[in-house]
């Protein structure tokens, strides 16, 4: 297996020079050089072949949904991929014509025509270049989320009514509600033809990624797009079936921009509209970007959003300017790019270069195409613009009412009205949630509570303050904070009236949510180490009357305090009923490995074995360890666990000493245990097997290399014991390797797709809701 090393415009080290490391593997720190062709890296050439297959059919499709005509598409990827490519900020990001701005064009394309739209492109190009230099980008960012998505799904609505009518053989109306009024009578008049060959593209680009096993894997070469595209052009084409076909007119007769005519104030609304959306969807595709790059394992990345801002300004005065589409960052085709492995910008511009080419050369090929299987295209990627999972978060956040809206007023008056109404919806309802603020106080077994129900700003202060002068000095007070927010002012009174209380006698406690304890008064006996303090290994500082021996002590007074309240009842329960784990976690003895932390785990929920380098030494080997087989025959045998997980992790100090040779020395315990390693050490140096891979990339040095093959290794031990052999063999067993990144609190799995291939690749887990984590067995 080779990885191509993650970098974006870094020049290569000097011949001759590594990263310095002394363990680093044959090649530098990313494994063996990648191939090159000239100043091109191969991943590159690949990766820009890759994303042209999938952009050269969405051009086309996006151009149809507009309007406009049909060159303009592939003259905005052309221009997107090279001039973007070579003066954005993400240089892994692919800029093109997107499905967000299909709704935006097709109105300014009715109202003023084509050329028009081209010179209100270039004018928007201009406003990017000019926010660029006024270095404004991150400020773009603090749009609402729930706006965003909400004017994508709007915009994905609209593109999937008006594509419909193309679908059923006939042709789109003004607006989405004349879309809908009319369907019927389009439904009347369908065109069978039509309608078969945009099924069988939409079918082919929904089930292309569900084809199972090898079949899919060799299959998937293909893009879904061109795949779905090809198949109905073939099957129109042999069938002899009349439809109507994409028409590139010749070169000679391609429309430049003309200087528009109408409202002045209408004309500015456009220039703001494509620089608002261009502008957003860019800057937070380019982020998408980033968080891509540094998910498959290579060096964290930032775009420098000003300079990608400038890029696609420049790119959207030369499209404009050229007779194309506006220009933005596509989210999709900047995915399939960093997928493919792309390392530098070069698969930008070269992909754009591909476009110009086919433009030029595939014209003949193209007129092929049905435009019912463009509109076929296009619809199903505007029904996917309405994200379930985004639907999802932002119901979790409870902004529900602010997307709905947005959603809605895209749909019904536009892009720019919709987002506008969207932003004010979204202030009154954060208005609202700062206003809505509710105080109440009660008092009981000779205790005062003040209970606090939202967020808890500078508006509430006054009511807070005349119900907490209400309690009576020298009394037992629970100040019971129910909120996300508290800013400053708010703060600063809940402290000030907590001293004064105190020291008139009284006691005060601040809880969170269920009670759980958020402050306390100073005390002499732990006023240094409050349980607001960021966790960090932090410890409470030494004093006289408090020596470092009794560290210890004052953790068990903590858990007696603040943790075993929360706990005592569960632990009862598991004291009753006994222990029933579902899961036997092999992993290492290192200090920084907190098992119950990296698995969210809780009390009864992982039998866990810790031992130097987390080893399972083979059945009957001589200087073995029968702890570990006892541990692993209980767990199976008598606790019946489903899976069991051996995890490894980075910096482990028994593979260093395994690499510095002290397996050799059979003198000491150290020596004598991890010669159970030594298989591992042969692994990684043998030449039968493949290196292992973590997300993607092969690991940083050798050090790291021989953790990650140490756990595909004692996975293999692990069959070799028969409680665990029988198991498997029953298919009631499931084996899992995991790898915990210490320095940067990331976790992997192990994927593979048989236990031959089980040393493929080790994947980063991404953030996501539970399931993603329980259907990776962790």
């Amino acid at each position: 297996m080779s990885c191509a090393p993650i970098r974006t415009d870094d020049p290569p080290h000097p011949p001759g020079k590594t990263s310095g490391h002394p363990h680093a593997p044959p090649g530098g720190p990313s494994g063996p050089p990648s191939r090159r062709f000239g100043r091109i890296d191969a991943a590159d050439l690949s990766a820009s072949v890759s994303v042209f297959l999938i952009a050269l059919p969405l051009s086309l499709g996006i151009a149809l949904a507009t309007g406009a005509p049909l060159q303009a598409g592939l003259v905005a990827a052309a221009v997107g991929g090279i001039v973007a490519g070579r003066l954005g900020g993400s240089p892994l990001q692919v800029s093109g014509p997107a499905a967000g701005l299909t709704l935006v064009t097709a109105e300014l394309i009715q109202h003023y025509g084509w050329r028009a739209t081209c010179a209100v492109t270039v004018a928007a190009g201009f406003c990017q270049l000019g926010l660029a230099a006024l270095r404004v980008a991150r400020s773009a960012l603090a749009v609402s989320p729930a706006i965003v998505h909400g004017m994508l799904a709007g915009i994905g609505v609209t593109i999937a009514l008006a594509q419909i009518h193309i679908v059923l053989g006939g042709s789109p109306q003004s607006s989405a509600v004349a879309n809908v009024l009319a369907l019927p009578r389009q439904l009347a008049a369908l065109d069978p033809a039509a309608l078969m060959v945009s099924v069988l593209t939409a079918g082919i680009l929904l089930a292309w990624p569900r084809i199972p096993g090898r079949v899919g894997d060799a299959l998937r070469v293909v893009p879904a797009a061109l795949a779905a595209v090809v198949a109905a052009t073939a099957v129109a084409t042999v069938a002899g079936l009349r439809l109507e076909r994409v028409d590139l007119p010749s070169w000679r007769s391609h429309a430049l921009p003309e200087l528009p005519e109408g409202p002045v104030l209408g004309l500015i609304a456009a220039v703001v509209t494509i620089t608002l959306v261009t502008s957003v969807q860019s800057l937070l595709s380019a982020v998408a970007v980033d968080r891509l790059v540094s998910g498959r394992g290579g060096p964290a990345h930032r775009s420098d959003l000003d300079r990608e801002l400038a890029g696609q300004g420049a790119a959207n005065i030369v499209s404009g300017a050229l007779g194309g589409l506006p220009v933005a960052g596509v989210a999709v085709r900047s995915n399939a790019n960093v997928t493919a492995g792309a390392v530098s910008r070069h698969s930008t511009m070269l992909h754009g270069v591909w476009i110009a080419v086919a433009a030029l050369l595939l014209v003949p090929v193209m007129d092929l195409i049905p435009l019912a299987a463009l509109a076929a295209l296009v619809a199903v990627i505007g029904v996917q613009m309405v994200n379930i999972t985004h639907v999802r978060t932002v119901r979790r956040n409870r902004e529900m009412l602010v997307y709905a809206v947005t959603v809605t007023a895209v749909v019904l008056t536009g892009v720019l009205e919709g987002v506008l109404i969207g932003i004010a919806v979204a202030v009154i309802v954060a208005l609202h949630r700062l206003t809505r603020t509710r105080i109440t106080a009660e008092e009981g077994d000779g205790i005062h509570r003040v209970r606090v129900r939202g967020q808890l700003t500078f508006l509430a202060v006054p009511r807070l303050s005349r119900v907490l002068h209400q309690v009576p000095h020298g009394s037992a007070c629970h100040v019971e904070l129910d909120g996300s927010f508290m800013d400053h002012a708010a703060y600063e009174a809940l402290q000030g009236w907590g001293a004064t209380h105190s020291a008139h006698g009284g006691t005060v406690q601040f809880t969170g949510r269920a009670g759980t304890r958020i402050s306390e008064p100073a005390s002499e006996t732990h006023g240094c180490c409050r349980p607001w303090t960021p966790w960090r290994n932090h410890h409470c500082q030494d004093t006289p009357q408090k020596p470092r021996s009794h560290r210890l002590a004052t953790g068990l007074r903590s858990f007696q305090r603040d943790t075993a309240p929360l706990v005592r009842d569960e632990l009862a329960r598991l004291a009753r009923e006994g222990q029933r784990p579902f899961q036997l976690f092999l992993t290492c003895a290192d200090s920084r490995l907190v098992t119950s932390m990296i698995t969210a785990s809780g009390p009864g929920d992982l039998f866990t074995v810790r031992n130097v380098g987390n080893l399972v030494p083979l059945p009957g080997e001589e200087s073995g360890d029968d702890s570990v087989a006892a541990a692993i025959e209980y767990a199976v045998d008598v606790l019946e666990v489903e899976s069991i997980t051996v995890c490894g992790h980075s910096g482990c100090g028994a593979m260093q000493a395994m690499l510095n040779g002290a397996a050799e020395d059979r003198t000491t315990p150290l020596g004598r245990w991890l010669r159970h390693a030594r298989p591992s050490l042969r692994r990684m140096r043998s030449k039968h097997h493949t290196w292992v891979r973590i997300s993607g990339r092969l690991p940083a040095d050798a050090v790291e290399q021989l953790c990650l093959t140490n756990v595909v290794q004692q996975l293999e031990h692990l069959r070799a014991h028969p409680p665990v052999a029988r198991r498997l063999a029953e298919g009631r067993l499931q084996l899992h390797g995991m790898y915990f990144h210490v320095g940067e609190a990331q976790a992997y799995l192990l994927t593979s797709t048989d236990e031959h291939d089980i040393d493929e690749v080790f994947d980063r887990v991404s953030p996501g809701p539970p399931s993603a984590l329980e259907k990776a067995g962790v």
